[in-house]
């Protein structure tokens, strides 16, 4: 129940015809949303999102058992606002690439620990093969039957369907028969095409971008999406890059989470001229995409790279997710995140339970695997889809 307070300030800033809409489970308007963005009062707009939160998932909050893979970062591309790639893998250059095996490995190495999910993305590197990456999926599928296997960025798809001569039906089709699970969100950006010119105009573009996950989603691929915040966007191109995001779930149906990921200014090219997004600006993002993206069943909180506390806070902003235990990420670390590498399961629950949360895993496809009752109890895995 949203509280009086609320309505009132609400109210107050003109907002009220808005709240009703949302009360009324009805969907909001791109300047609607544009107006929420620019609500004076973060509480009251937090309170709103936090009740449609409540009202799909209750106090539930959930995460998921997961190793990060970057088998490379050598790439291409030339994206200002990465803090990852490099231009090759010479050692001078800080660049790496795994071989197979020890890509391998390092995941399998795992095996009995608990994890549930491997999450793969790299550099676009210009030298592997294309069976480089389907050998991975195949190895580790064929080394652990059970792993969800959520690989390969929509960007690294559109890279590989161009450099090897494939439809991306093709490159997900042979994926899929490897053992591919699910794609994960990350390449989208921001969608203008005025930002895209700027920071990344030289891998896929937003049209390809939706595509590759149009396609996914046709094959029966369940994904992940993203929108990177705090550059050079304005608040409409944010609304925008909600907009495409939204009519493509209203077609497909595909998506199972939205992402919105804090720009880290650490050791990059555009660093120097835009600070590190502010808390402020993180909670109202969140709460904007909970009440916006109403055909959208999850918001997740990356806790990577925003931190435990904004995090904790941002379950009370809409987000009902908090990703996983994040072993082995090296992204947004060589990004200048100083959050811990991985968090054990138990960190998470603390994370959760102490903003008065319930803690859930799930797996990739966001089944319920056990809610956590009380301190030091469990619940018996339930088979119930979140």
């Amino acid at each position: 129940m949203l509280s009086s307070l609320a309505h009132r300030a609400l109210e107050r800033a003109g907002l009220g015809e808005v709240r009703d809409r949302v009360l009324e489970g009805k969907r909001i308007t791109e300047e609607e949303a544009l107006r929420l963005f620019r609500c004076p009062d973060l509480a009251a707009l937090g309170a709103l999102a936090n009740h449609v939160r409540e009202a799909r998932h209750g106090d539930r909050t959930f995460y998921n058992r997961n190793v990060h893979l970057n088998f490379t970062n050598v790439c291409v591309a030339s994206c200002k606002f990465c803090s990852f790639a490099r231009p090759d893998d010479r050692q001078a250059s800080e660049g790496y690439t795994m071989p197979l095996e020890e890509s391998v490995q390092s995941v399998l190495r795992r095996k009995g620990s608990g994890i549930t999910e491997v999450h793969i993305v790299n550099g676009l590197h210009p030298d592997l093969p294309w069976s480089h990456y389907v050998d991975v999926v195949r190895k580790l599928r064929q080394g652990w039957p059970e792993l969800a296997i959520k690989a390969y960025t929509a960007v690294e798809i559109h890279f590989f369907a161009e450099k090897f001569g494939k439809s991306y039906e093709q490159v997900l089709r042979e994926l899929l028969d490897a053992g591919l699970t699910t794609l994960p969100g990350g390449g989208a950006e921001i969608f203008a095409s005025r930002v895209r010119r700027k920071i990344c105009d030289d891998k896929a573009t937003a049209e390809q971008w939706l595509e590759v996950h149009r396609v996914a989603h046709r094959l029966g691929i369940k994904s992940n999406t993203t929108m990177l915040y705090g550059t050079i966007e304005t608040l409409e191109e944010r609304v925008d890059h909600m907009a495409r995001l939204r009519a493509l779930q209203d077609e497909t149906g595909g998506f199972q989470v939205f992402i919105p990921l804090a720009f880290h200014p650490e050791h990059n090219m555009i660093g120097k001229a835009f600070p590190k997004p502010t808390g402020f600006d993180g909670l109202r993002t969140y709460a904007v995409a909970r009440l916006f993206l109403d055909n959208f069943d999850h918001l997740k909180a990356y806790w990577v790279m925003i931190g435990e506390r904004l995090a904790q806070t941002a379950l009370s902003f809409g987000v009902d997710d908090l990703d996983g235990t994040v072993l082995e990420e090296r992204i947004y670390h060589m990004a200048g995140a100083q959050t811990p590498q991985g968090l054990t399961e138990a960190g998470l629950h603390r994370l959760i339970r102490s903003a008065g949360r319930v803690p859930v895993e799930r797996d990739s496809l966001y089944h319920v695997l056990r809610l956590h009752g009380p301190e030091g109890a469990a619940g018996a895995p339930r088979a119930a889809t979140a």
